[in-house]
Protein backbone atom coordinates (compact mmCIF):
# COMPACT_ATOMS: atom_id res chain seq x y z
CA UNK A 1 0.00 0.00 0.00
CA UNK A 2 1.43 3.72 -0.68
CA UNK A 3 3.06 4.98 2.12
CA UNK A 4 0.35 7.46 3.30
CA UNK A 5 2.74 11.15 3.41
CA UNK A 6 2.94 10.09 -0.52
CA UNK A 7 -0.11 10.12 -1.55
CA UNK A 8 -0.57 14.27 -1.44
CA UNK A 9 2.30 13.90 -4.26
CA UNK A 10 0.69 11.03 -6.15
CA UNK A 11 -2.57 12.67 -6.86
CA UNK A 12 -1.13 16.13 -7.61
CA UNK A 13 1.25 14.26 -10.67
CA UNK A 14 -1.66 12.62 -11.37
CA UNK A 15 -3.77 15.99 -11.90
CA UNK A 16 -0.50 17.50 -14.11
CA UNK A 17 -0.55 14.67 -16.16
CA UNK A 18 -4.41 14.58 -16.58
CA UNK A 19 -4.52 18.89 -17.57
CA UNK A 20 -1.38 18.10 -20.00
CA UNK A 21 -3.13 15.40 -22.00
CA UNK A 22 -6.42 17.77 -21.75
CA UNK A 23 -4.72 21.04 -23.10
CA UNK A 24 -2.12 19.44 -25.03
CA UNK A 25 -4.31 19.47 -28.05
CA UNK A 26 -4.96 23.42 -27.61
CA UNK A 27 -1.45 23.81 -29.28
CA UNK A 28 -1.29 21.60 -32.44
CA UNK A 29 -2.86 24.20 -34.53
CA UNK A 30 -1.73 25.22 -38.02
CA UNK A 31 0.48 28.80 -38.32
CA UNK A 32 -3.57 29.87 -39.66
CA UNK A 33 -4.81 29.08 -36.83
CA UNK A 34 -2.17 31.01 -34.37
CA UNK A 35 -2.76 34.01 -36.71
CA UNK A 36 -6.37 33.83 -36.27
CA UNK A 37 -5.83 33.33 -32.42
CA UNK A 38 -3.81 36.14 -32.45
CA UNK A 39 -6.62 38.35 -34.16
CA UNK A 40 -9.06 37.22 -31.54
CA UNK A 41 -6.43 38.23 -28.53
CA UNK A 42 -6.23 41.62 -30.21
CA UNK A 43 -9.92 42.00 -30.91
CA UNK A 44 -10.69 41.27 -27.42
CA UNK A 45 -8.21 44.01 -26.01
CA UNK A 46 -9.67 46.32 -28.44
CA UNK A 47 -13.16 45.86 -27.56
CA UNK A 48 -14.05 44.98 -23.96
CA UNK A 49 -17.61 43.07 -23.21
CA UNK A 50 -19.19 46.62 -22.24
CA UNK A 51 -18.78 47.79 -26.07
CA UNK A 52 -18.88 47.02 -29.36
CA UNK A 53 -16.62 48.61 -32.07
CA UNK A 54 -18.32 48.11 -35.52
CA UNK A 55 -15.77 49.46 -38.38
CA UNK A 56 -17.62 51.75 -40.63
CA UNK A 57 -19.77 50.11 -43.21
CA UNK A 58 -19.36 53.02 -46.16
CA UNK A 59 -16.44 52.01 -48.26
CA UNK A 60 -14.66 54.75 -49.63
CA UNK A 61 -12.43 55.22 -52.44
CA UNK A 62 -9.25 56.78 -52.23
CA UNK A 63 -9.00 59.90 -54.40
CA UNK A 64 -5.69 61.74 -55.95
CA UNK A 65 -4.96 65.39 -55.13
CA UNK A 66 -5.09 65.67 -59.48
CA UNK A 67 -9.11 64.26 -59.42
CA UNK A 68 -9.98 65.79 -55.98
CA UNK A 69 -11.72 69.50 -56.03
CA UNK A 70 -9.50 71.43 -54.43
CA UNK A 71 -10.97 72.17 -50.84
CA UNK A 72 -9.49 72.84 -47.14
CA UNK A 73 -7.45 70.20 -47.41
CA UNK A 74 -6.07 70.20 -50.54
CA UNK A 75 -4.81 66.11 -50.66
CA UNK A 76 -5.60 62.94 -48.43
CA UNK A 77 -2.20 62.13 -47.15
CA UNK A 78 -2.54 58.55 -46.57
CA UNK A 79 -5.02 55.63 -47.16
CA UNK A 80 -5.28 53.46 -44.23
CA UNK A 81 -6.38 49.90 -44.85
CA UNK A 82 -8.35 47.81 -41.93
CA UNK A 83 -8.96 44.08 -41.87
CA UNK A 84 -12.83 43.60 -41.04
CA UNK A 85 -12.93 39.91 -40.88
CA UNK A 86 -11.60 39.27 -44.69
CA UNK A 87 -12.69 42.33 -46.41
CA UNK A 88 -10.26 45.38 -46.85
CA UNK A 89 -12.27 48.63 -46.08
CA UNK A 90 -10.33 51.32 -47.51
CA UNK A 91 -10.22 54.33 -45.00
CA UNK A 92 -9.06 57.84 -46.34
CA UNK A 93 -7.30 59.95 -43.99
CA UNK A 94 -6.79 63.70 -44.29
CA UNK A 95 -3.79 65.97 -43.61
CA UNK A 96 -4.30 65.85 -40.33
CA UNK A 97 -3.19 65.54 -36.48
CA UNK A 98 -4.31 65.30 -32.90
CA UNK A 99 -2.38 68.29 -30.89
CA UNK A 100 -2.08 68.87 -27.23
CA UNK A 101 -0.65 70.81 -24.96
CA UNK A 102 0.86 69.61 -22.05
CA UNK A 103 3.63 68.78 -19.27
CA UNK A 104 5.59 65.63 -18.04
CA UNK A 105 3.32 65.58 -14.79
CA UNK A 106 -0.13 65.16 -16.90
CA UNK A 107 1.36 61.56 -17.82
CA UNK A 108 -0.97 59.46 -15.82
CA UNK A 109 -4.18 61.54 -17.06
CA UNK A 110 -3.32 62.11 -20.93
CA UNK A 111 -3.04 58.11 -21.41
CA UNK A 112 -6.19 57.21 -20.05
CA UNK A 113 -7.66 60.09 -22.41
CA UNK A 114 -5.30 58.54 -25.13
CA UNK A 115 -6.54 54.89 -24.22
CA UNK A 116 -9.67 56.00 -24.44
CA UNK A 117 -9.21 58.14 -28.04
CA UNK A 118 -7.82 54.96 -29.76
CA UNK A 119 -10.28 52.24 -28.33
CA UNK A 120 -13.29 54.83 -29.60
CA UNK A 121 -11.59 55.79 -33.07
CA UNK A 122 -8.17 56.26 -34.18
CA UNK A 123 -7.22 52.66 -34.04
CA UNK A 124 -8.47 52.33 -37.00
CA UNK A 125 -7.11 55.32 -38.12
CA UNK A 126 -3.91 55.70 -36.71
CA UNK A 127 -3.84 59.69 -36.99
CA UNK A 128 -0.42 61.47 -36.30
CA UNK A 129 0.26 63.42 -32.69
CA UNK A 130 1.82 66.26 -32.08
CA UNK A 131 2.39 67.04 -28.18
CA UNK A 132 3.60 70.27 -27.18
CA UNK A 133 5.05 71.76 -24.10
CA UNK A 134 7.42 74.65 -22.79
CA UNK A 135 9.35 72.50 -21.34
CA UNK A 136 11.59 69.29 -22.57
CA UNK A 137 9.71 66.07 -22.55
CA UNK A 138 11.00 63.60 -20.75
CA UNK A 139 11.91 60.12 -22.18
CA UNK A 140 9.96 58.50 -19.74
CA UNK A 141 7.07 60.65 -21.00
CA UNK A 142 7.72 60.20 -24.97
CA UNK A 143 7.88 55.90 -24.24
CA UNK A 144 4.89 55.40 -22.60
CA UNK A 145 2.59 57.71 -24.76
CA UNK A 146 3.91 56.22 -27.64
CA UNK A 147 2.86 52.51 -25.83
CA UNK A 148 -0.69 53.48 -25.67
CA UNK A 149 -0.96 55.11 -29.40
CA UNK A 150 -1.07 53.87 -32.99
CA UNK A 151 -0.24 56.93 -34.74
CA UNK A 152 3.34 58.47 -34.97
CA UNK A 153 4.12 60.67 -32.36
CA UNK A 154 6.25 63.94 -32.46
CA UNK A 155 6.92 66.09 -29.33
CA UNK A 156 7.66 69.56 -29.91
CA UNK A 157 9.61 72.49 -27.28
CA UNK A 158 7.34 75.18 -27.69
CA UNK A 159 9.55 78.68 -28.51
CA UNK A 160 10.25 80.66 -25.87
CA UNK A 161 9.50 83.47 -27.62
CA UNK A 162 5.96 81.88 -27.72
CA UNK A 163 5.38 81.36 -23.95
CA UNK A 164 6.93 84.82 -22.53
CA UNK A 165 6.27 88.26 -22.25
CA UNK A 166 5.93 90.43 -25.15
CA UNK A 167 8.13 93.79 -25.23
CA UNK A 168 5.15 96.14 -25.06
CA UNK A 169 3.63 94.18 -21.85
CA UNK A 170 4.14 95.74 -18.38
CA UNK A 171 4.91 93.37 -16.21
CA UNK A 172 4.16 95.34 -12.99
CA UNK A 173 0.99 96.34 -14.26
CA UNK A 174 0.37 92.38 -15.05
CA UNK A 175 1.48 91.03 -11.58
CA UNK A 176 -1.04 93.56 -9.74
CA UNK A 177 -3.93 92.31 -12.07
CA UNK A 178 -2.90 88.44 -11.19
CA UNK A 179 -2.93 89.56 -7.30
CA UNK A 180 -6.12 91.44 -7.49
CA UNK A 181 -7.83 88.76 -9.40
CA UNK A 182 -6.47 86.68 -6.80
CA UNK A 183 -8.25 88.55 -4.13
CA UNK A 184 -11.43 88.76 -5.94
CA UNK A 185 -10.98 84.79 -6.18
CA UNK A 186 -11.52 85.00 -9.95
CA UNK A 187 -11.19 81.49 -11.51
CA UNK A 188 -7.29 81.18 -12.34
CA UNK A 189 -7.21 84.83 -11.60
CA UNK A 190 -3.74 84.77 -9.92
CA UNK A 191 -2.09 82.07 -12.41
CA UNK A 192 0.95 83.56 -14.54
CA UNK A 193 1.67 80.05 -16.44
CA UNK A 194 -2.79 79.73 -17.20
CA UNK A 195 -2.30 83.39 -19.02
CA UNK A 196 0.69 82.36 -21.12
CA UNK A 197 -1.35 78.74 -21.72
CA UNK A 198 -4.21 81.11 -23.34
CA UNK A 199 -2.12 83.64 -25.20
CA UNK A 200 -0.31 80.47 -26.80
CA UNK A 201 -3.35 78.38 -27.61
CA UNK A 202 -5.19 81.51 -28.91
CA UNK A 203 -2.39 82.44 -31.33
CA UNK A 204 0.73 79.74 -31.33
CA UNK A 205 0.27 76.65 -31.55
CA UNK A 206 -0.83 76.37 -35.18
CA UNK A 207 2.54 78.42 -35.78
CA UNK A 208 4.78 75.43 -34.35
CA UNK A 209 7.14 74.14 -37.10
CA UNK A 210 5.52 70.87 -36.04
CA UNK A 211 2.16 71.73 -37.22
CA UNK A 212 3.26 73.26 -40.54
CA UNK A 213 2.22 70.12 -42.38
CA UNK A 214 -0.99 69.90 -41.23
CA UNK A 215 -4.40 71.20 -42.62
CA UNK A 216 -6.43 69.98 -39.52
CA UNK A 217 -6.09 69.48 -36.31
CA UNK A 218 -8.04 68.09 -33.68
CA UNK A 219 -7.33 69.34 -29.98
CA UNK A 220 -6.98 67.06 -27.15
CA UNK A 221 -6.53 67.31 -23.07
CA UNK A 222 -5.22 65.60 -20.38
CA UNK A 223 -7.65 64.01 -18.08
CA UNK A 224 -10.63 64.21 -21.08
CA UNK A 225 -12.97 61.33 -21.55
CA UNK A 226 -14.40 60.14 -24.88
CA UNK A 227 -17.55 57.75 -24.20
CA UNK A 228 -18.53 56.44 -27.23
CA UNK A 229 -17.75 54.91 -30.79
CA UNK A 230 -16.50 57.67 -33.68
CA UNK A 231 -17.67 55.04 -36.93
CA UNK A 232 -16.51 57.81 -38.78
CA UNK A 233 -13.77 60.25 -39.41
CA UNK A 234 -14.48 63.65 -38.45
CA UNK A 235 -11.55 65.03 -39.96
CA UNK A 236 -12.76 63.70 -43.58
CA UNK A 237 -16.57 64.99 -42.28
CA UNK A 238 -15.64 68.74 -41.80
CA UNK A 239 -13.32 68.88 -45.10
CA UNK A 240 -16.08 67.26 -47.36
CA UNK A 241 -18.70 69.10 -45.90
CA UNK A 242 -17.12 72.64 -46.16
CA UNK A 243 -16.23 73.03 -42.28
CA UNK A 244 -14.06 75.07 -41.21
CA UNK A 245 -14.61 74.76 -36.90
CA UNK A 246 -16.27 71.94 -34.89
CA UNK A 247 -17.21 71.94 -31.09
CA UNK A 248 -19.09 69.80 -28.42
CA UNK A 249 -19.99 71.47 -25.42
CA UNK A 250 -20.30 75.73 -25.59
CA UNK A 251 -21.12 77.51 -22.83
CA UNK A 252 -20.62 81.11 -21.40
CA UNK A 253 -17.79 82.95 -20.33
CA UNK A 254 -17.19 84.32 -16.78
CA UNK A 255 -17.40 87.68 -17.56
CA UNK A 256 -14.80 88.88 -14.78
CA UNK A 257 -12.20 87.19 -16.84
CA UNK A 258 -12.87 89.34 -20.19
CA UNK A 259 -14.22 92.74 -19.11
CA UNK A 260 -12.91 94.47 -21.73
CA UNK A 261 -12.55 91.93 -24.51
CA UNK A 262 -15.90 92.80 -26.50
CA UNK A 263 -14.88 96.52 -26.99
CA UNK A 264 -11.41 95.79 -28.05
CA UNK A 265 -13.23 93.34 -30.43
CA UNK A 266 -15.44 95.97 -31.55
CA UNK A 267 -12.68 98.17 -31.90
CA UNK A 268 -10.93 95.49 -34.28
CA UNK A 269 -14.21 95.31 -36.42
CA UNK A 270 -14.47 99.11 -36.92
CA UNK A 271 -11.06 99.50 -37.94
CA UNK A 272 -11.24 96.33 -40.49
CA UNK A 273 -14.76 96.33 -41.55
CA UNK A 274 -13.09 94.96 -44.99
CA UNK A 275 -11.99 92.03 -43.20
CA UNK A 276 -15.74 91.06 -41.83
CA UNK A 277 -17.54 88.91 -44.74
CA UNK A 278 -21.08 89.89 -45.08
CA UNK A 279 -22.46 86.29 -43.69
CA UNK A 280 -21.09 85.22 -40.25
CA UNK A 281 -22.10 83.91 -36.97
CA UNK A 282 -22.22 87.06 -34.89
CA UNK A 283 -25.61 86.36 -33.58
CA UNK A 284 -23.93 83.37 -31.55
CA UNK A 285 -22.20 85.89 -29.58
CA UNK A 286 -24.89 88.29 -28.89
CA UNK A 287 -28.04 88.66 -27.84
CA UNK A 288 -31.19 90.23 -29.47
CA UNK A 289 -29.97 94.25 -28.75
CA UNK A 290 -26.62 93.34 -29.98
CA UNK A 291 -24.94 93.27 -27.15
CA UNK A 292 -21.93 90.51 -25.69
CA UNK A 293 -23.47 87.67 -24.14
CA UNK A 294 -20.26 85.69 -23.52
CA UNK A 295 -20.82 82.09 -25.37
CA UNK A 296 -18.10 80.44 -26.56
CA UNK A 297 -17.26 77.27 -28.06
CA UNK A 298 -15.67 75.76 -25.09
CA UNK A 299 -12.09 74.93 -27.17
CA UNK A 300 -10.39 72.31 -24.79
CA UNK A 301 -12.20 70.10 -27.76
CA UNK A 302 -11.68 71.56 -31.36
CA UNK A 303 -11.32 70.02 -34.52
CA UNK A 304 -10.95 72.86 -37.47
CA UNK A 305 -9.40 74.40 -40.21
CA UNK A 306 -5.47 75.19 -39.85
CA UNK A 307 -5.88 77.36 -42.52
CA UNK A 308 -8.61 79.45 -40.74
CA UNK A 309 -6.23 79.97 -38.22
CA UNK A 310 -3.66 81.07 -40.55
CA UNK A 311 -5.57 83.22 -42.26
CA UNK A 312 -4.59 87.19 -42.59
CA UNK A 313 -8.05 87.75 -41.05
CA UNK A 314 -7.48 85.65 -37.90
CA UNK A 315 -4.32 86.42 -37.41
CA UNK A 316 -4.86 90.20 -37.70
CA UNK A 317 -7.55 89.77 -35.07
CA UNK A 318 -5.32 88.40 -32.96
CA UNK A 319 -2.29 90.95 -33.36
CA UNK A 320 -5.05 93.45 -31.92
CA UNK A 321 -6.28 91.62 -28.79
CA UNK A 322 -2.33 90.58 -28.17
CA UNK A 323 -1.27 94.72 -28.33
CA UNK A 324 -3.72 95.49 -26.13
CA UNK A 325 -2.69 93.01 -23.20
CA UNK A 326 -5.77 91.86 -22.35
CA UNK A 327 -3.98 88.09 -21.74
CA UNK A 328 -2.22 89.81 -19.27
CA UNK A 329 -3.76 92.59 -17.46
CA UNK A 330 -7.21 90.51 -17.82
CA UNK A 331 -7.03 86.98 -18.12
CA UNK A 332 -8.97 87.00 -21.53
CA UNK A 333 -9.28 82.84 -22.12
CA UNK A 334 -8.84 81.09 -25.59
CA UNK A 335 -11.96 79.71 -25.93
CA UNK A 336 -13.72 83.10 -25.98
CA UNK A 337 -11.17 84.28 -28.46
CA UNK A 338 -11.21 81.77 -31.15
CA UNK A 339 -15.07 81.93 -30.88
CA UNK A 340 -15.08 85.61 -31.58
CA UNK A 341 -12.75 85.24 -34.45
CA UNK A 342 -15.03 81.99 -35.34
CA UNK A 343 -18.36 84.10 -35.41
CA UNK A 344 -16.75 87.09 -37.10
CA UNK A 345 -15.01 85.29 -40.26
CA UNK A 346 -17.18 82.42 -40.61
CA UNK A 347 -20.94 81.49 -41.12
CA UNK A 348 -23.04 78.85 -39.45
CA UNK A 349 -22.94 76.67 -41.94
CA UNK A 350 -18.82 76.35 -42.33
CA UNK A 351 -19.22 75.89 -37.80
CA UNK A 352 -20.57 72.21 -36.86
CA UNK A 353 -21.99 70.86 -33.86
CA UNK A 354 -20.30 67.08 -32.88
CA UNK A 355 -23.83 66.14 -31.16
CA UNK A 356 -22.48 62.44 -31.71
CA UNK A 357 -19.73 62.33 -29.97
CA UNK A 358 -19.56 61.82 -26.53
CA UNK A 359 -17.06 64.35 -24.92
CA UNK A 360 -16.76 64.82 -20.39
CA UNK A 361 -14.82 67.52 -19.35
CA UNK A 362 -14.89 67.99 -16.22
CA UNK A 363 -17.54 68.81 -14.88
CA UNK A 364 -19.52 69.39 -18.05
CA UNK A 365 -20.40 66.37 -20.52
CA UNK A 366 -21.77 66.22 -24.63
CA UNK A 367 -23.92 63.02 -24.48
CA UNK A 368 -25.77 62.09 -27.92
CA UNK A 369 -29.51 61.65 -27.59
CA UNK A 370 -31.62 58.77 -28.40
CA UNK A 371 -30.13 56.52 -31.06
CA UNK A 372 -26.97 57.75 -31.01
CA UNK A 373 -26.72 56.84 -27.55
CA UNK A 374 -26.68 53.78 -27.88
CA UNK A 375 -23.38 53.13 -28.51
CA UNK A 376 -22.25 55.14 -25.53
CA UNK A 377 -21.78 54.87 -22.32
CA UNK A 378 -22.82 58.14 -20.95
CA UNK A 379 -26.31 59.33 -19.86
CA UNK A 380 -27.91 61.49 -22.12
CA UNK A 381 -29.30 63.32 -19.64
CA UNK A 382 -26.35 64.50 -18.06
CA UNK A 383 -25.44 66.54 -21.39
CA UNK A 384 -24.82 70.12 -20.61
CA UNK A 385 -27.42 71.63 -23.08
CA UNK A 386 -30.04 69.18 -20.72
CA UNK A 387 -28.58 69.38 -17.14
CA UNK A 388 -27.45 73.19 -17.29
CA UNK A 389 -29.60 74.17 -19.84
CA UNK A 390 -29.11 78.02 -18.54
CA UNK A 391 -25.38 78.15 -18.97
CA UNK A 392 -25.28 75.76 -22.56
CA UNK A 393 -25.10 78.29 -25.77
CA UNK A 394 -25.82 74.80 -28.07
CA UNK A 395 -29.33 74.54 -28.25
CA UNK A 396 -29.20 78.52 -29.22
CA UNK A 397 -26.28 78.04 -31.85
CA UNK A 398 -28.85 75.58 -33.48
CA UNK A 399 -31.53 77.44 -33.59
CA UNK A 400 -29.70 79.90 -35.60
CA UNK A 401 -30.84 79.98 -39.41
CA UNK A 402 -28.20 79.31 -42.02
CA UNK A 403 -27.14 82.31 -44.00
Amino acid sequence: MLNIKWRPVAIIAAVVLLVHFLVRPAYNFSQADAGDLQADREKAILEPTDMKHPLPVTVTVTKSAESSPQTVTSVIKETVYVNNDDTDVVLERANAAFVILTRNKDLKQLRETLVQLEDRFNRRYHYPYVFLNNEQFSDEFKEKIQDVVSGECQFGLIPEEHWSYPEFINQTRAAEARQDMHNRKVIYGGNESYRHMCRYESGFFFRHPLMDQYKWYWRVEPGVKFACEIDYDPFLFMEQNNKKYGFTISIKEYIETIPTLWNTTMDFMNKHKDLIPATNLMEFVTDKDGNYNRCHFWSNFEIGSLDFLRSDQYLAYFDHLDRAGGFFYERWGDAPVHSLGVSMFLNKNEVHWFEDIGYYHGPLWNCPKGNANKKCWCPEEESIEIKNRGWSCTLDFKELPNP
